[in-house]
């Protein structure tokens, strides 16, 4: 061979691996994503939110008369038992009122026997006019009196019967007189009474609103008066919290729960549902409302001496539990556009004419004429054989990491976790690379770590 032709096969030689090294070096690369196999997990969901400790016995003590307080006999945070005394309003006016009531009981029950003594002299004079109208009558009857002096000692009996019945009268008046200022006098007795005040509960005195020498003033309909005190039986407390509207279908009465209050951070309490609101909480003074929220009420198990009412809280709510289900993670979950039939049968992905890396099993035949929709579906992408195929996937439960995998999802399925980027613009039947932190080890495949374990509870905290 002649030196120009080696040199010409030289250089068409070079020149060939010049161009085949540039094009291998502008083939685009495959996009690296993170995967995780699918795997049977206990799930626990959990709506938390916050809230405030208050007891479930609290009573506000407020005052029935108005006057100047005299004596004032505990302090605030002082724990007091039923009946013990509290406070005593200035009781001189109630007790003239007492002294007046009883004087007029008394003047009611003299005049109630000056009516009966009237009633016994009615009585007597009644009967003596009888026996003269006897007398008269006989004598009449023999002609020994004139006819006016009989008719005189008629008319006189008559007389006498209207005065007893008048007297007698006058005795039920007195009777009803005596009741009427009776129950006066009870009356005054009770605002006596209403003016020394006792404890109807045993608790503790969380509120003290009143110092000796201030003046009470009583409610009335537009003002809802002092409140002097407030008892609280602490034995038995509750968290109130407000729960997001979404929330509240899921969360049912005797639900168990966890509390952890802001004051006693190293602690955590159980507790369980013991009623949910009906009505939203409504916001006052505020013009616009961001949220809508139900208050719940969570019974505490126990005793907490160290707490007090108004305490801050978080409590989180098991609203379900499903043992050794299949697991998504919740990263790895998206929402793609297909076209369906009329049965909801997946025809092809939005924007293209045939099915794409659905598989024949995930998608229906194309027909002529058939009536097609657009619907959103969620789902995750598989790989399989190095291709992203996107799977509709039915959830259950929301766990802390992981969705309940209800459907189109088996054991061992290998789907993408990330990064989100890629996942968000990757498309059904995309080839994929797996990344290094994804690929295979002693174990097999190991997604995230430690999330590959069988059997690990794994819990969801909504909200709050």
């Amino acid at each position: 061979m002649s030196k120009k032709t080696l040199i010409f096969v030289f250089l068409f030689l070079v020149i060939g691996g010049l161009s085949g090294v540039g094009l291998w070096m502008r083939s685009p690369e495959l996009p690296e994503v993170d995967i995780e196999p699918i795997a049977r997990r206990d799930l626990i969901a959990i709506a938390s939110a916050p809230g405030t400790i208050q007891p479930q016995l609290s009573v506000d003590m407020s005052a029935r008369q108005m006057g100047r307080v005299t004596r004032l006999a505990v302090e605030e945070g002082e724990r007091v038992t039923s009946g013990q005394f509290l406070l005593e309003i200035d009781p001189v006016n109630l007790q003239t009122m007492v002294n007046r009531g009883q004087a007029s009981v008394e003047a009611a029950e003299a005049a109630h026997e000056q009516s009966q003594v009237a009633v016994e002299t009615a009585r007597v004079n009644l009967t003596l006019a009888r026996e003269n109208l006897e007398r008269q009558a006989d004598l009449w009857s023999l002609r020994l009196v004139s006819r006016e002096v009989y008719d005189q000692a008629v008319a006189d009996v008559d007389l006498r019967e209207s005065d007893q019945r008048a007297r007698e009268a006058d005795v039920a008046g007195a009777a009803q007189r005596i009741l009427q200022e009776r129950a006066s006098l009870d009356a005054a007795h009770y605002d006596l009474s209403e003016v020394t005040i006792t404890s109807p509960i045993d608790g503790i005195v969380t509120r003290r609103n009143i110092e000796q020498g201030e003046t009470v003033v009583i409610g009335t309909m537009n003002n809802a008066g002092t409140v002097l005190l407030t008892i609280a039986d602490m034995s038995i407390l509750e968290a109130e919290i407000e729960v997001d509207e979404t929330d509240v279908p899921s969360i049912q009465l005797g639900q168990r729960a966890e509390i952890t209050i802001d004051a006693l951070p190293d602690e955590t309490f159980t507790g369980y549902v013991t009623e949910i609101g009906n009505s939203p909480i409504q916001t006052q003074g505020t013009g616009t409302q961001d949220a809508t929220n139900f208050m719940v009420v969570i019974t505490i198990d126990g005793d907490i001496p160290e707490v007090r009412p108004g305490f801050t809280c978080t409590a989180e709510i098991t609203t379900g539990t499903r043992l050794n289900s299949l697991a998504v993670p919740i990263q790895s979950t998206t929402i793609r556009e297909f076209s369906v039939d009329a049965t909801g049968a997946i025809v092809r992905p939005v924007g293209t004419s045939e099915p794409n890396g659905m598989g024949t099993a995930n998608v229906a035949p194309i027909a002529f004429g058939n009536n097609l929709r657009v619907e959103e579906l969620e789902g995750v992408f598989v790989v399989r054989q190095g291709i992203a195929s996107f799977v509709p996937v039915t959830t259950g439960i929301a766990g802390e990491r992981y969705f309940e995998a209800l459907n189109g999802l088996t054991e061992g399925d290998l789907v993408i976790t990330g990064p989100f980027e890629i996942v968000r613009n990757l498309n059904s039947g995309d080839p994929v690379a797996i990344s290094e932190s994804s690929s295979t080890g002693n174990d097999g495949w190991t997604g995230v770590s430690g999330t590959s374990d069988s059997g690990s509870a794994i819990q969801m905290r909504i909200g709050g």
